[in-house]
Protein backbone atom coordinates (compact mmCIF):
# COMPACT_ATOMS: atom_id res chain seq x y z
CA UNK A 1 0.00 0.00 0.00
CA UNK A 2 1.25 3.51 -0.88
CA UNK A 3 1.01 5.22 2.50
CA UNK A 4 2.31 8.50 0.99
CA UNK A 5 -0.86 8.82 -1.10
CA UNK A 6 -4.04 8.26 0.95
CA UNK A 7 -6.10 8.37 -2.24
CA UNK A 8 -4.28 5.38 -3.80
CA UNK A 9 -6.46 2.26 -4.10
CA UNK A 10 -5.90 -0.44 -1.50
CA UNK A 11 -4.57 -3.73 -2.82
CA UNK A 12 -6.37 -5.86 -0.24
CA UNK A 13 -4.98 -9.21 -1.38
CA UNK A 14 -1.42 -7.91 -1.23
CA UNK A 15 -1.99 -6.40 2.21
CA UNK A 16 -3.44 -9.66 3.54
CA UNK A 17 -0.58 -11.64 2.02
CA UNK A 18 1.92 -9.33 3.68
CA UNK A 19 0.13 -9.59 7.03
CA UNK A 20 0.19 -13.37 6.71
CA UNK A 21 3.95 -13.33 6.07
CA UNK A 22 4.44 -11.10 9.10
CA UNK A 23 2.42 -13.40 11.35
CA UNK A 24 4.30 -16.51 10.23
CA UNK A 25 7.61 -14.69 10.72
CA UNK A 26 6.65 -13.76 14.27
CA UNK A 27 6.10 -10.06 13.52
CA UNK A 28 2.65 -10.04 15.05
CA UNK A 29 2.55 -6.39 16.11
CA UNK A 30 3.29 -5.23 12.56
CA UNK A 31 0.57 -7.53 11.20
CA UNK A 32 -1.92 -6.22 13.77
CA UNK A 33 -1.28 -2.62 12.70
CA UNK A 34 -1.62 -3.51 9.03
CA UNK A 35 -4.88 -5.42 9.50
CA UNK A 36 -6.39 -2.72 11.68
CA UNK A 37 -5.53 -0.08 9.09
CA UNK A 38 -7.48 -2.15 6.57
CA UNK A 39 -10.46 -2.25 8.92
CA UNK A 40 -10.24 1.50 9.55
CA UNK A 41 -10.42 2.07 5.80
CA UNK A 42 -13.60 0.02 5.48
CA UNK A 43 -12.04 -3.18 4.15
CA UNK A 44 -13.96 -6.31 5.18
CA UNK A 45 -12.27 -9.33 3.62
CA UNK A 46 -13.46 -12.83 4.74
CA UNK A 47 -9.97 -13.77 5.99
CA UNK A 48 -9.16 -10.42 7.55
CA UNK A 49 -10.73 -11.20 10.93
CA UNK A 50 -9.07 -14.62 11.09
CA UNK A 51 -5.60 -13.26 10.38
CA UNK A 52 -6.12 -10.49 12.93
CA UNK A 53 -6.72 -13.21 15.53
CA UNK A 54 -3.54 -14.98 14.48
CA UNK A 55 -1.60 -11.70 14.52
CA UNK A 56 -2.73 -10.89 18.05
CA UNK A 57 -1.54 -14.29 19.22
CA UNK A 58 1.78 -13.84 17.45
CA UNK A 59 2.10 -10.49 19.24
CA UNK A 60 1.55 -12.19 22.60
CA UNK A 61 -1.96 -10.81 23.19
CA UNK A 62 -3.67 -14.13 23.84
CA UNK A 63 -6.83 -12.66 25.30
CA UNK A 64 -7.18 -10.50 22.22
CA UNK A 65 -6.43 -13.56 20.08
CA UNK A 66 -9.31 -15.53 21.58
CA UNK A 67 -11.74 -12.62 21.36
CA UNK A 68 -10.84 -11.90 17.75
CA UNK A 69 -11.07 -15.58 16.88
CA UNK A 70 -14.63 -15.77 18.26
CA UNK A 71 -15.59 -12.68 16.24
CA UNK A 72 -14.07 -14.21 13.09
CA UNK A 73 -15.93 -17.47 13.65
CA UNK A 74 -19.23 -15.66 14.07
CA UNK A 75 -18.66 -13.61 10.92
CA UNK A 76 -17.75 -16.74 8.96
CA UNK A 77 -20.72 -18.71 10.34
CA UNK A 78 -23.14 -15.98 9.33
CA UNK A 79 -21.66 -16.00 5.83
CA UNK A 80 -22.07 -19.78 5.70
CA UNK A 81 -25.74 -19.47 6.70
CA UNK A 82 -26.26 -16.75 4.10
CA UNK A 83 -24.80 -19.03 1.41
CA UNK A 84 -27.42 -21.61 2.41
CA UNK A 85 -30.21 -19.05 2.01
CA UNK A 86 -31.02 -18.82 5.71
CA UNK A 87 -33.67 -16.15 6.33
CA UNK A 88 -32.02 -13.92 8.97
CA UNK A 89 -35.13 -11.89 9.68
CA UNK A 90 -36.99 -15.09 10.43
CA UNK A 91 -34.03 -16.45 12.38
CA UNK A 92 -34.51 -13.66 14.94
CA UNK A 93 -38.31 -13.84 15.15
CA UNK A 94 -39.24 -17.50 14.65
CA UNK A 95 -37.88 -19.71 17.42
CA UNK A 96 -38.89 -22.96 15.71
CA UNK A 97 -37.13 -21.88 12.52
CA UNK A 98 -33.97 -20.87 14.40
CA UNK A 99 -33.86 -24.26 16.12
CA UNK A 100 -34.42 -26.05 12.84
CA UNK A 101 -31.50 -24.18 11.26
CA UNK A 102 -29.24 -24.92 14.24
CA UNK A 103 -30.15 -28.59 14.37
CA UNK A 104 -29.70 -29.01 10.62
CA UNK A 105 -26.16 -27.64 10.69
CA UNK A 106 -25.40 -29.63 13.84
CA UNK A 107 -26.59 -32.88 12.25
CA UNK A 108 -24.18 -32.27 9.36
CA UNK A 109 -21.25 -31.74 11.76
CA UNK A 110 -21.10 -27.99 11.10
CA UNK A 111 -20.93 -27.29 14.80
CA UNK A 112 -19.49 -23.77 14.60
CA UNK A 113 -22.31 -22.65 12.31
CA UNK A 114 -24.80 -24.46 14.56
CA UNK A 115 -23.56 -22.64 17.66
CA UNK A 116 -24.17 -19.29 15.97
CA UNK A 117 -27.71 -20.31 15.03
CA UNK A 118 -28.36 -21.63 18.54
CA UNK A 119 -27.20 -18.32 20.01
CA UNK A 120 -29.86 -16.53 17.97
CA UNK A 121 -32.51 -18.99 19.18
CA UNK A 122 -31.49 -18.44 22.80
CA UNK A 123 -32.38 -14.75 22.49
CA UNK A 124 -35.99 -15.90 22.81
CA UNK A 125 -37.21 -16.29 26.41
CA UNK A 126 -39.21 -19.31 25.19
CA UNK A 127 -36.09 -21.19 24.07
CA UNK A 128 -36.34 -24.76 25.46
CA UNK A 129 -33.74 -26.50 27.57
CA UNK A 130 -32.78 -28.61 24.55
CA UNK A 131 -31.65 -25.42 22.79
CA UNK A 132 -29.32 -24.51 25.67
CA UNK A 133 -27.88 -28.03 25.70
CA UNK A 134 -27.50 -28.03 21.92
CA UNK A 135 -25.69 -24.70 22.10
CA UNK A 136 -23.34 -26.05 24.77
CA UNK A 137 -22.58 -29.19 22.77
CA UNK A 138 -21.92 -27.20 19.61
CA UNK A 139 -19.42 -25.08 21.54
CA UNK A 140 -17.84 -28.10 23.21
CA UNK A 141 -17.30 -29.85 19.89
CA UNK A 142 -15.31 -26.84 18.67
CA UNK A 143 -13.10 -26.84 21.75
CA UNK A 144 -14.68 -23.65 23.09
CA UNK A 145 -14.83 -25.30 26.48
CA UNK A 146 -15.29 -22.46 28.95
CA UNK A 147 -18.12 -21.13 26.80
CA UNK A 148 -19.66 -24.60 26.78
CA UNK A 149 -19.33 -24.78 30.57
CA UNK A 150 -21.17 -21.44 30.83
CA UNK A 151 -23.94 -22.76 28.57
CA UNK A 152 -24.34 -25.97 30.57
CA UNK A 153 -24.32 -23.98 33.82
CA UNK A 154 -27.20 -21.95 32.39
CA UNK A 155 -28.97 -25.21 31.54
CA UNK A 156 -28.58 -26.30 35.16
CA UNK A 157 -30.15 -23.04 36.35
CA UNK A 158 -33.06 -23.43 33.97
CA UNK A 159 -33.68 -27.05 34.93
CA UNK A 160 -33.43 -27.17 38.69
CA UNK A 161 -33.82 -30.78 39.70
CA UNK A 162 -32.84 -32.21 36.29
CA UNK A 163 -29.79 -34.37 36.89
CA UNK A 164 -29.39 -35.10 33.18
CA UNK A 165 -28.72 -31.45 32.32
CA UNK A 166 -26.16 -31.28 35.13
CA UNK A 167 -24.36 -34.28 33.63
CA UNK A 168 -23.64 -32.31 30.46
CA UNK A 169 -21.75 -29.81 32.59
CA UNK A 170 -19.74 -32.56 34.23
CA UNK A 171 -18.68 -34.04 30.92
CA UNK A 172 -17.50 -30.65 29.63
CA UNK A 173 -15.31 -30.22 32.71
CA UNK A 174 -13.04 -33.02 31.44
CA UNK A 175 -11.49 -30.51 29.09
CA UNK A 176 -11.09 -27.32 31.11
CA UNK A 177 -7.90 -26.14 32.75
CA UNK A 178 -7.52 -27.87 36.13
CA UNK A 179 -10.30 -30.16 34.95
CA UNK A 180 -9.68 -33.07 37.32
CA UNK A 181 -10.22 -30.92 40.39
CA UNK A 182 -13.11 -28.91 38.95
CA UNK A 183 -14.86 -32.05 37.76
CA UNK A 184 -14.51 -33.77 41.13
CA UNK A 185 -15.97 -30.76 42.96
CA UNK A 186 -18.90 -30.48 40.56
CA UNK A 187 -19.57 -34.23 40.66
CA UNK A 188 -19.93 -34.10 44.43
CA UNK A 189 -22.24 -31.12 44.06
CA UNK A 190 -24.29 -32.96 41.42
CA UNK A 191 -24.74 -35.93 43.74
CA UNK A 192 -25.61 -33.75 46.74
CA UNK A 193 -28.27 -31.86 44.78
CA UNK A 194 -29.91 -34.76 43.02
CA UNK A 195 -29.27 -38.12 44.63
CA UNK A 196 -27.39 -38.39 47.94
CA UNK A 197 -30.62 -38.33 49.96
CA UNK A 198 -31.75 -41.56 48.28
CA UNK A 199 -29.00 -43.72 49.74
CA UNK A 200 -30.48 -43.70 53.23
CA UNK A 201 -33.79 -44.89 51.78
CA UNK A 202 -32.31 -47.92 50.00
CA UNK A 203 -33.37 -51.31 51.34
CA UNK A 204 -30.87 -53.81 52.69
CA UNK A 205 -29.68 -56.86 50.82
CA UNK A 206 -29.76 -60.55 51.66
CA UNK A 207 -27.70 -61.96 48.80
CA UNK A 208 -26.62 -65.50 49.73
CA UNK A 209 -22.96 -66.52 50.12
CA UNK A 210 -21.02 -67.42 46.98
CA UNK A 211 -20.27 -70.98 48.05
CA UNK A 212 -21.72 -73.32 45.47
CA UNK A 213 -23.15 -70.66 43.15
CA UNK A 214 -21.90 -68.27 40.47
CA UNK A 215 -21.56 -64.55 41.08
CA UNK A 216 -24.51 -62.58 39.73
CA UNK A 217 -23.01 -59.82 37.67
CA UNK A 218 -24.93 -56.96 36.04
CA UNK A 219 -23.78 -54.38 33.49
CA UNK A 220 -25.69 -51.14 32.81
CA UNK A 221 -25.33 -49.17 29.56
CA UNK A 222 -27.56 -47.92 26.74
CA UNK A 223 -25.91 -50.49 24.44
CA UNK A 224 -23.03 -52.93 24.56
CA UNK A 225 -22.94 -53.91 20.89
CA UNK A 226 -22.45 -50.51 19.21
CA UNK A 227 -20.71 -47.20 19.79
CA UNK A 228 -17.50 -46.53 21.65
CA UNK A 229 -17.64 -49.62 23.89
CA UNK A 230 -18.13 -52.27 21.20
CA UNK A 231 -14.46 -53.16 20.75
CA UNK A 232 -13.89 -53.39 24.51
CA UNK A 233 -16.96 -55.36 25.53
CA UNK A 234 -17.22 -58.02 22.82
CA UNK A 235 -14.11 -59.93 23.97
CA UNK A 236 -15.20 -59.59 27.59
CA UNK A 237 -18.66 -61.08 27.15
CA UNK A 238 -17.37 -63.86 24.93
CA UNK A 239 -14.98 -64.94 27.67
CA UNK A 240 -17.09 -64.68 30.80
CA UNK A 241 -17.25 -68.14 32.38
CA UNK A 242 -20.94 -69.09 32.88
CA UNK A 243 -19.93 -71.45 35.67
CA UNK A 244 -18.36 -68.57 37.58
CA UNK A 245 -20.65 -65.64 36.75
CA UNK A 246 -24.25 -65.14 35.65
CA UNK A 247 -24.26 -62.04 33.46
CA UNK A 248 -27.28 -59.76 33.07
CA UNK A 249 -27.23 -56.75 30.74
CA UNK A 250 -29.48 -53.81 31.62
CA UNK A 251 -29.83 -51.94 28.34
CA UNK A 252 -31.91 -49.21 26.79
CA UNK A 253 -33.10 -51.51 23.99
CA UNK A 254 -32.71 -55.18 23.12
CA UNK A 255 -29.68 -55.82 20.86
CA UNK A 256 -31.54 -58.53 18.93
CA UNK A 257 -29.36 -61.16 17.27
CA UNK A 258 -26.26 -59.22 18.36
CA UNK A 259 -26.90 -60.20 22.00
CA UNK A 260 -23.61 -61.41 23.53
CA UNK A 261 -23.38 -65.11 24.38
CA UNK A 262 -24.19 -66.39 27.87
CA UNK A 263 -25.97 -63.19 28.89
CA UNK A 264 -29.50 -62.27 29.89
CA UNK A 265 -30.83 -58.98 28.57
CA UNK A 266 -33.16 -56.78 30.60
CA UNK A 267 -34.56 -53.79 28.72
CA UNK A 268 -34.85 -50.80 31.06
CA UNK A 269 -35.19 -48.01 28.52
CA UNK A 270 -38.88 -47.51 29.37
CA UNK A 271 -38.42 -47.88 33.15
CA UNK A 272 -37.77 -44.96 35.47
CA UNK A 273 -34.80 -45.20 37.80
CA UNK A 274 -36.79 -46.51 40.77
CA UNK A 275 -38.43 -49.31 38.78
CA UNK A 276 -35.17 -50.23 37.07
CA UNK A 277 -33.40 -50.40 40.44
CA UNK A 278 -36.13 -52.63 41.84
CA UNK A 279 -35.86 -54.95 38.83
CA UNK A 280 -32.13 -55.33 39.46
CA UNK A 281 -32.72 -56.01 43.17
CA UNK A 282 -35.33 -58.61 42.26
CA UNK A 283 -32.79 -60.27 39.96
CA UNK A 284 -30.50 -60.65 42.96
CA UNK A 285 -27.49 -59.03 41.32
CA UNK A 286 -24.38 -59.17 43.52
CA UNK A 287 -22.16 -56.71 41.65
CA UNK A 288 -23.61 -54.02 39.38
CA UNK A 289 -21.25 -52.29 36.95
CA UNK A 290 -21.96 -48.93 35.35
CA UNK A 291 -20.34 -48.66 31.92
CA UNK A 292 -21.60 -45.20 30.97
CA UNK A 293 -21.28 -42.64 33.78
CA UNK A 294 -22.45 -39.10 33.05
CA UNK A 295 -22.44 -39.65 29.29
CA UNK A 296 -25.80 -39.01 27.60
CA UNK A 297 -28.34 -41.81 28.24
CA UNK A 298 -26.51 -42.99 31.35
CA UNK A 299 -28.51 -44.40 34.29
CA UNK A 300 -26.69 -43.19 37.37
CA UNK A 301 -30.05 -42.59 39.03
CA UNK A 302 -30.40 -46.37 39.21
CA UNK A 303 -27.11 -46.64 41.07
CA UNK A 304 -28.06 -43.79 43.40
CA UNK A 305 -30.88 -46.02 44.64
CA UNK A 306 -28.36 -48.77 45.52
CA UNK A 307 -29.68 -51.46 43.17
CA UNK A 308 -27.03 -54.00 44.23
CA UNK A 309 -24.88 -54.54 47.33
CA UNK A 310 -21.68 -53.78 45.39
CA UNK A 311 -21.67 -51.12 42.69
CA UNK A 312 -18.76 -50.31 40.39
CA UNK A 313 -17.95 -47.60 37.84
CA UNK A 314 -15.87 -48.71 34.87
CA UNK A 315 -15.01 -48.35 31.22
CA UNK A 316 -16.59 -45.21 29.70
CA UNK A 317 -16.29 -43.03 32.80
CA UNK A 318 -13.02 -43.17 34.68
CA UNK A 319 -13.65 -39.96 36.64
CA UNK A 320 -15.65 -39.88 39.85
CA UNK A 321 -19.41 -40.07 39.40
CA UNK A 322 -19.85 -38.19 42.68
CA UNK A 323 -22.17 -40.92 44.00
CA UNK A 324 -21.32 -42.38 47.39
CA UNK A 325 -23.67 -45.23 46.46
CA UNK A 326 -21.01 -46.47 44.03
CA UNK A 327 -18.34 -48.36 45.92
CA UNK A 328 -15.46 -48.68 43.46
CA UNK A 329 -14.00 -47.30 40.23
CA UNK A 330 -11.65 -49.47 38.17
CA UNK A 331 -8.34 -48.02 36.94
CA UNK A 332 -5.28 -49.55 35.34
CA UNK A 333 -2.04 -49.57 37.30
CA UNK A 334 -0.45 -47.06 34.92
CA UNK A 335 -3.01 -44.41 35.86
CA UNK A 336 -1.94 -44.37 39.50
CA UNK A 337 -0.66 -41.15 41.03
CA UNK A 338 -0.34 -40.22 44.72
CA UNK A 339 -3.30 -37.86 45.01
CA UNK A 340 -5.83 -39.51 42.71
CA UNK A 341 -7.99 -40.89 45.51
CA UNK A 342 -8.60 -37.35 46.77
CA UNK A 343 -10.64 -36.67 43.63
CA UNK A 344 -12.96 -39.67 44.08
CA UNK A 345 -15.97 -40.54 46.19
CA UNK A 346 -15.55 -44.14 45.06
CA UNK A 347 -12.54 -46.23 46.11
CA UNK A 348 -10.05 -46.65 43.26
CA UNK A 349 -9.31 -50.33 42.55
CA UNK A 350 -6.21 -50.80 40.40
CA UNK A 351 -6.90 -53.81 38.24
CA UNK A 352 -3.57 -54.51 36.53
CA UNK A 353 -1.74 -53.28 33.43
CA UNK A 354 -4.81 -52.91 31.18
CA UNK A 355 -8.01 -50.95 31.84
CA UNK A 356 -10.08 -53.17 29.53
CA UNK A 357 -9.70 -55.79 26.81
CA UNK A 358 -9.62 -54.43 23.27
CA UNK A 359 -10.34 -56.07 19.95
CA UNK A 360 -9.39 -54.08 16.86
CA UNK A 361 -11.56 -54.28 13.81
CA UNK A 362 -10.02 -56.34 10.96
CA UNK A 363 -6.70 -54.66 10.23
CA UNK A 364 -4.75 -54.19 7.02
CA UNK A 365 -1.31 -55.73 6.82
CA UNK A 366 1.55 -53.70 8.33
CA UNK A 367 2.82 -50.92 6.11
CA UNK A 368 6.13 -49.05 6.01
CA UNK A 369 6.21 -45.59 7.50
CA UNK A 370 4.95 -43.26 4.75
CA UNK A 371 7.92 -40.90 5.11
CA UNK A 372 9.99 -43.46 3.20
CA UNK A 373 7.99 -42.68 0.07
CA UNK A 374 6.96 -39.11 0.84
CA UNK A 375 10.33 -37.74 1.88
CA UNK A 376 8.75 -35.87 4.80
CA UNK A 377 7.12 -36.82 8.10
CA UNK A 378 3.36 -36.68 8.57
CA UNK A 379 2.11 -36.20 12.12
CA UNK A 380 -1.50 -36.99 12.89
CA UNK A 381 -4.24 -36.78 15.49
CA UNK A 382 -7.69 -38.35 15.20
CA UNK A 383 -8.89 -36.84 18.46
CA UNK A 384 -11.96 -34.79 19.31
CA UNK A 385 -11.30 -31.05 18.81
CA UNK A 386 -12.10 -30.40 22.49
CA UNK A 387 -8.88 -32.20 23.42
CA UNK A 388 -6.72 -29.76 21.44
CA UNK A 389 -6.20 -27.19 24.18
CA UNK A 390 -3.84 -24.22 23.91
CA UNK A 391 -0.91 -26.09 25.48
CA UNK A 392 -1.28 -28.93 22.99
CA UNK A 393 -1.51 -26.56 20.01
CA UNK A 394 1.59 -24.69 21.20
CA UNK A 395 3.62 -27.91 21.53
CA UNK A 396 2.49 -29.32 18.20
CA UNK A 397 3.33 -26.01 16.57
CA UNK A 398 6.88 -26.21 17.90
CA UNK A 399 7.18 -29.73 16.52
CA UNK A 400 6.11 -28.59 13.05
CA UNK A 401 8.45 -25.60 13.15
CA UNK A 402 11.40 -27.76 14.17
CA UNK A 403 10.78 -30.47 11.55
CA UNK A 404 10.98 -28.66 8.19
CA UNK A 405 8.63 -30.02 5.54
CA UNK A 406 6.53 -32.00 8.01
CA UNK A 407 2.75 -31.93 7.90
CA UNK A 408 -0.09 -32.46 10.37
CA UNK A 409 -3.33 -34.33 9.65
CA UNK A 410 -6.30 -33.68 11.93
CA UNK A 411 -9.16 -36.14 11.46
CA UNK A 412 -12.53 -35.92 13.19
CA UNK A 413 -16.06 -35.51 11.90
CA UNK A 414 -16.39 -31.98 13.30
CA UNK A 415 -13.45 -30.86 11.19
CA UNK A 416 -15.85 -31.02 8.25
CA UNK A 417 -16.91 -27.55 9.44
CA UNK A 418 -15.00 -24.88 7.49
CA UNK A 419 -15.38 -22.41 10.35
CA UNK A 420 -13.72 -24.82 12.78
CA UNK A 421 -11.03 -25.54 10.20
CA UNK A 422 -10.14 -21.86 9.81
CA UNK A 423 -10.23 -21.22 13.55
CA UNK A 424 -7.88 -24.17 14.12
CA UNK A 425 -5.50 -22.99 11.40
CA UNK A 426 -5.30 -19.56 13.01
CA UNK A 427 -4.51 -21.09 16.40
CA UNK A 428 -1.47 -22.74 14.82
CA UNK A 429 -0.63 -19.70 12.68
CA UNK A 430 -0.36 -17.61 15.86
CA UNK A 431 2.66 -19.80 16.68
CA UNK A 432 4.14 -19.39 13.20
CA UNK A 433 2.80 -22.52 11.47
CA UNK A 434 1.85 -22.07 7.83
CA UNK A 435 -1.78 -23.23 7.33
CA UNK A 436 -0.65 -25.08 4.20
CA UNK A 437 1.03 -27.64 6.45
CA UNK A 438 -2.20 -28.75 8.13
CA UNK A 439 -4.78 -30.99 6.47
CA UNK A 440 -8.25 -31.79 7.78
CA UNK A 441 -10.06 -35.07 7.30
CA UNK A 442 -13.66 -35.79 8.19
CA UNK A 443 -15.54 -38.88 9.24
CA UNK A 444 -14.71 -42.20 7.61
CA UNK A 445 -15.72 -45.82 8.21
CA UNK A 446 -14.02 -49.16 8.02
CA UNK A 447 -12.00 -50.35 6.23
CA UNK A 448 -10.96 -46.87 5.04
CA UNK A 449 -10.55 -45.69 8.65
CA UNK A 450 -7.85 -48.23 9.51
CA UNK A 451 -6.26 -47.89 6.05
CA UNK A 452 -5.80 -44.17 6.71
CA UNK A 453 -3.21 -44.93 9.38
CA UNK A 454 -0.85 -45.88 6.57
CA UNK A 455 -0.74 -42.15 5.72
CA UNK A 456 0.59 -41.13 9.16
CA UNK A 457 4.15 -41.51 10.48
CA UNK A 458 3.69 -40.37 14.11
CA UNK A 459 0.48 -39.93 16.10
CA UNK A 460 0.46 -37.02 18.54
CA UNK A 461 -1.51 -37.59 21.74
CA UNK A 462 -2.99 -34.39 23.24
CA UNK A 463 -2.53 -33.54 26.92
CA UNK A 464 -3.81 -33.35 29.61
CA UNK A 465 -6.84 -34.82 27.79
CA UNK A 466 -5.37 -37.83 25.94
CA UNK A 467 -7.23 -39.99 23.45
CA UNK A 468 -9.06 -43.21 24.21
CA UNK A 469 -10.41 -45.51 21.51
CA UNK A 470 -8.54 -43.54 18.86
CA UNK A 471 -5.27 -44.30 20.66
CA UNK A 472 -6.03 -48.01 20.75
CA UNK A 473 -6.87 -47.96 17.06
CA UNK A 474 -3.66 -46.15 16.16
CA UNK A 475 -1.43 -48.44 18.20
CA UNK A 476 -3.25 -51.54 16.95
CA UNK A 477 -2.23 -50.52 13.44
CA UNK A 478 1.40 -50.01 14.42
CA UNK A 479 1.33 -46.23 14.48
CA UNK A 480 3.88 -44.83 16.97
CA UNK A 481 1.97 -42.53 19.32
CA UNK A 482 3.88 -39.94 21.31
CA UNK A 483 2.25 -39.23 24.66
CA UNK A 484 2.85 -37.01 27.68
CA UNK A 485 2.50 -38.76 31.03
CA UNK A 486 1.20 -35.82 33.00
CA UNK A 487 0.57 -35.59 36.74
CA UNK A 488 -3.08 -36.67 37.05
CA UNK A 489 -4.73 -40.06 36.61
CA UNK A 490 -6.66 -38.64 33.63
CA UNK A 491 -3.59 -37.27 31.84
CA UNK A 492 -1.92 -40.68 32.24
CA UNK A 493 -4.42 -42.60 30.15
CA UNK A 494 -2.12 -42.38 27.14
CA UNK A 495 1.06 -43.36 28.94
CA UNK A 496 -0.78 -46.21 30.70
CA UNK A 497 -1.54 -47.62 27.27
CA UNK A 498 1.86 -47.01 25.66
CA UNK A 499 4.30 -47.85 28.49
CA UNK A 500 3.57 -51.62 28.56
CA UNK A 501 4.24 -51.97 24.81
CA UNK A 502 8.01 -51.91 25.17
CA UNK A 503 8.48 -48.57 23.39
CA UNK A 504 9.68 -46.23 26.18
CA UNK A 505 10.78 -43.61 23.65
CA UNK A 506 7.10 -42.78 23.06
CA UNK A 507 6.39 -41.69 26.66
CA UNK A 508 7.57 -38.27 27.87
CA UNK A 509 7.41 -36.41 31.18
CA UNK A 510 7.26 -32.72 30.12
CA UNK A 511 6.16 -30.70 27.13
CA UNK A 512 9.80 -29.84 26.35
CA UNK A 513 10.67 -33.55 26.33
CA UNK A 514 7.60 -34.22 24.18
CA UNK A 515 8.68 -31.71 21.52
CA UNK A 516 12.31 -32.84 21.57
CA UNK A 517 11.29 -36.49 21.26
CA UNK A 518 9.01 -35.79 18.31
CA UNK A 519 11.83 -33.98 16.52
CA UNK A 520 14.21 -36.83 17.30
CA UNK A 521 11.79 -39.48 16.03
CA UNK A 522 11.17 -37.53 12.83
CA UNK A 523 14.89 -37.18 12.14
CA UNK A 524 15.53 -40.91 11.61
CA UNK A 525 13.15 -42.42 9.06
CA UNK A 526 14.73 -45.86 9.17
CA UNK A 527 14.36 -46.04 12.96
CA UNK A 528 10.80 -44.72 12.67
CA UNK A 529 10.01 -47.50 10.18
CA UNK A 530 11.35 -50.14 12.56
CA UNK A 531 9.44 -48.59 15.46
CA UNK A 532 6.20 -49.06 13.52
CA UNK A 533 6.57 -52.84 13.64
CA UNK A 534 7.65 -52.80 17.30
CA UNK A 535 4.49 -50.89 18.22
CA UNK A 536 2.20 -53.36 16.49
CA UNK A 537 3.93 -56.39 17.99
CA UNK A 538 3.92 -54.79 21.44
CA UNK A 539 0.25 -53.97 21.13
CA UNK A 540 -0.66 -57.53 20.18
CA UNK A 541 1.36 -58.91 23.11
CA UNK A 542 -0.14 -56.52 25.66
CA UNK A 543 -2.48 -57.75 28.37
CA UNK A 544 -5.58 -56.21 26.82
CA UNK A 545 -5.26 -58.59 23.86
CA UNK A 546 -5.37 -61.60 26.17
CA UNK A 547 -9.14 -61.50 26.56
CA UNK A 548 -9.61 -64.79 28.42
CA UNK A 549 -6.93 -64.03 31.00
CA UNK A 550 -8.16 -60.48 31.45
CA UNK A 551 -11.73 -61.68 31.98
CA UNK A 552 -10.66 -64.26 34.58
CA UNK A 553 -8.86 -61.52 36.49
CA UNK A 554 -11.84 -59.19 36.28
CA UNK A 555 -14.17 -61.93 37.55
CA UNK A 556 -11.81 -62.47 40.47
CA UNK A 557 -11.87 -58.74 41.25
CA UNK A 558 -15.67 -58.66 41.28
CA UNK A 559 -15.78 -61.75 43.50
CA UNK A 560 -13.29 -60.16 45.88
CA UNK A 561 -15.46 -57.04 46.08
CA UNK A 562 -18.54 -59.09 46.87
CA UNK A 563 -16.72 -61.17 49.50
CA UNK A 564 -15.56 -57.96 51.17
CA UNK A 565 -19.17 -56.79 51.28
CA UNK A 566 -20.19 -60.11 52.83
CA UNK A 567 -17.49 -59.80 55.47
CA UNK A 568 -18.50 -56.22 56.29
CA UNK A 569 -22.14 -57.25 56.58
CA UNK A 570 -21.22 -60.10 58.94
CA UNK A 571 -19.05 -57.78 61.03
CA UNK A 572 -21.80 -55.17 61.29
CA UNK A 573 -24.35 -57.83 62.21
CA UNK A 574 -22.12 -59.06 65.01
Amino acid sequence: MNTANPEAPIDVETELATAREEVLAGRGESAVRRLRRLADQGVDHPLQAYWLAAALGAAGDWQGHHEALRAAQTQHALAAMESCNVDFARLDTDLAYALQVAQTFYSHNHVAVASTAYSRALASPQAPLSAVLGYGLALQHQGRIEEAVAAFSLACERSAGAAEAHSFLLYALFYVKDGVRRHAEEARRWAAIHFDHLLSQAPGFSNPPLQGRPLRLGYVAPTVTAGQLRQFLAPLFENHDPEQVEVSLYLKDHPGPAQPPNTRVRVIGDLDDARAAQLIRDDGVDVLVDLWGHTANGRLGVFARKAAPVQVSWMNYLQTTGLSAIDYVLHSDGMAEPHAQDEFVEKIWHMGPAIAPFRPDPRPEPTPTPARANGFVTFGSYNHPARLNDETVAAWSQILLRTPGSELVLRYRYFEDMVLQNATLMRFAAHGVDPERITFKGHTVQPAYYESYAEIDIALDPSPCPGGTTSNDALANGLPMLTLKGDTYFSRLGSALVEPLGVPELVTETWDDYVDRAVELASDIAALDALRLRVRVGFDCFDHRQAAGFTRRLEAIFKDMFLRWQDERATNAA
